[in-house]
């Protein structure tokens, strides 16, 4: 099955190969043709702009980049389930939860990744989603010099492989979301809150969490100490009195319709 495996890699580095020269044939020949394969997924539409204040696209390195994309795909066909350019010329990578880890393995260690540096790892929470939680892992490539982003999704009991044994800084990184949005890793040496107090209930950027909070802090003068106690409010409602000079505004005060007073002749 290895030998079957190395078979099918090398055969796909090769259509690969074939397909650098016909992308930069094809971009470089851009001005003059444009017949661009739009219906071939492995050739990305060149991108141009007519204004002269915009970053122009390097439509050659975005090929690559996309083509990089699909030789992971195709060295990691169960967890990967897509591959996508994003508009700023950025690499994603989606994958399935239980896949997270050996794609960001792949990534750091496979001799034409090497993406050995974590810059940054974050989630997102969409409530109204099967799977609430979006989890980013945002990498470089000292190497070759270019940054992908592979992302995968959760909800709040699944836990995820954490990224420690691969990145450091995955140790803080992944206890910052775990503080505020109470998603779960395994395998995490020290996974506890990082940014709110020890006896804090919730998880503040999730979209069903208050504003308010559920627990006030203050400092109790009798009792000579800190005190957690429920949020409480003083004044429910306030009722504003709008009375302007220059307009009359409908649902705010009587008499917004009533005609305007005509000014009487001093006599």
């Amino acid at each position: 099955m290895i030998a079957d495996l190395l078979k099918k890699a090398s055969q796909f580095t090769k259509n690969i190969s074939k397909r650098y020269i016909h992308a930069s044939c094809c971009l470089k020949c851009e001005e003059k043709s444009t017949d661009v394969q739009i219906g071939d997924p492995f050739c990305l539409k060149p991108i141009e702009y007519e204004g002269h204040t915009l970053r122009r696209h390097d439509n050659f390195r975005r090929q690559r980049l996309y083509e990089f994309g699909l030789y992971v795909a195709a060295c990691m066909p169960k967890f990967v389930q897509k591959i996508q350019m994003q508009h700023i010329d950025e690499l994603e990578i989606l994958t399935s939860p239980e896949g997270l880890f050996p794609v960001l393995s792949f990534m750091k260690y496979h001799q034409h990744a090497c993406f050995n540096q974590l810059s940054h790892a974050t989630a997102m929470d969409v409530p109204n989603r099967e799977y609430r939680f979006e989890l980013a892992y945002n990498i470089l490539s000292l190497r070759f010099g270019e940054r992908a982003r592979v992302k995968s999704y959760t909800d709040e009991v699944t836990p995820v492989h954490s990224a420690y044994s691969l990145w450091g800084n995955c140790n803080w990184l992944e206890r910052e979301i775990y503080d505020m949005f109470g998603i779960i890793f395994t395998n995490h040496p020290d996974l506890r809150r990082i940014l709110t107090d020890y006896g804090f209930v919730g998880h503040p950027l999730r979209k069903d969490f208050p504003l308010t909070g559920y627990i006030e802090v203050r400092y109790d003068d009798a009792l000579k100490k800190i005190v957690y106690e429920p949020v409480e409010f003083s004044q429910e409602m306030r009722n504003y009195q709008l009375h302007s000079p220059w307009n009359y505004l409908s649902n705010f005060h009587e008499g917004y319709n009533s005609p305007v007073p005509e000014k009487k002749e001093e006599g």
